[in-house]
């Protein structure tokens, strides 16, 4: 039977280590804050908002919230973004996307500071994920996944890891993260041939595809170590994810849950995001 990763005991560890860096900041003067960008009404963006502001809250982060209605235009929200680059008491900007359709997306994405881009909307912070270099912050999601193995002490060296998916938000990120873990990496998809075989190889496996219980026991091996990305509603109006937990449990060694793994994790690599942002604003006013 798969040990679980349980996304709780990698959020308290990782919240102790934000409050000891948010207690030396407001002791140099600065309080970090967070601002949140929301447009419309949608469900999972209010969802993520409610959490992402109590998680603040705990942690001893400010956070502002702004709200826009559906129909705003491209440059209204870009006057917003605009407004929070020059303001300096914020330090980390979370736009709430998709946006609606009639919106510009790619030039508000990047008329962002990428200096506050905590949850890599800008092509700059991609630039970053992708080449190594420290622009910008990767996507929380894909960060929380290597937080996760960070945490229960799994060594990426060496290892093969697949992900399915190849989103820019959680796919192609994650595989490069992988990379700077010196994993030997498999990017694969729906069009991937033979996709279950190609998963089994793998002794780490990230669910990112977007479809309920894919994963089932045709894509696992023994031993496998296993993150789970995905969200959804089953059949029986219960929260699942990509894999199918209970048919693969058998045979995995580790496997984060769904709800109560990856998703977990998130709001918390958002505000420590927004902690180094402020850090990395202070060491530039002392140079």
């Amino acid at each position: 039977m798969a040990n679980l990763m349980l996304g709780k005991e990698v959020t308290a560890a990782l919240n102790e280590r934000i409050r000891q860096r948010v207690d030396r900041l407001k002791e140099k003067g600065t309080e970090p804050q967070l601002a949140i960008v929301r447009i419309g009404e949608q469900e999972g963006d209010i969802s993520y908002e409610r959490g992402a502001v109590k998680r603040c809250e705990m942690l001893g982060v400010k956070c502002r919230q702004i709200h826009l209605p559906e129909c705003s235009s491209t440059e209204e929200v870009l006057a917003v973004i605009e407004e929070l680059n020059s303001d300096a008491a914020v330090h980390g900007v979370l736009l709430m996307r998709p946006l609606p359709k009639h919106m510009d997306q790619a030039r508000i994405e990047n008329a962002l500071d990428p200096s506050k881009d905590v949850d890599c909307m800008t092509d700059a912070s991609l630039t970053g994920v992708f080449t190594g270099k420290k622009i910008g912050f990767a996507p929380c999601t894909a960060q929380a996944c290597m937080e996760i193995l960070d945490h229960y002490g799994i060594d990426c060296a060496g290892r093969r890891a697949v992900v399915i998916g190849r989103s820019l938000v959680i796919g192609k990120p994650a595989a490069m993260l992988l990379l700077q873990k010196n994993a030997t990496v498999t990017v694969c998809h729906t069009k991937t041939k033979d996709l279950p075989s190609v998963a089994a190889q793998a002794d780490i496996l990230i669910a990112a595809a977007g479809q309920a219980k894919m994963v089932g026991t045709d894509y696992v091996r023994e031993g496998q170590i296993i993150l789970d990305v995905g969200i959804h509603m089953d059949e029986n109006g219960k929260l699942c994810g990509d894999v199918d937990l209970e048919a693969v449990s058998e045979k995995a060694a580790y496997i984060t849950p769904v709800p109560g793994g990856v998703g977990s994790v998130t709001t918390s690599v958002l505000v420590s995001h927004t902690v180094e942002a402020a850090e990395a604003a202070v060491c530039a006013e002392n140079r």
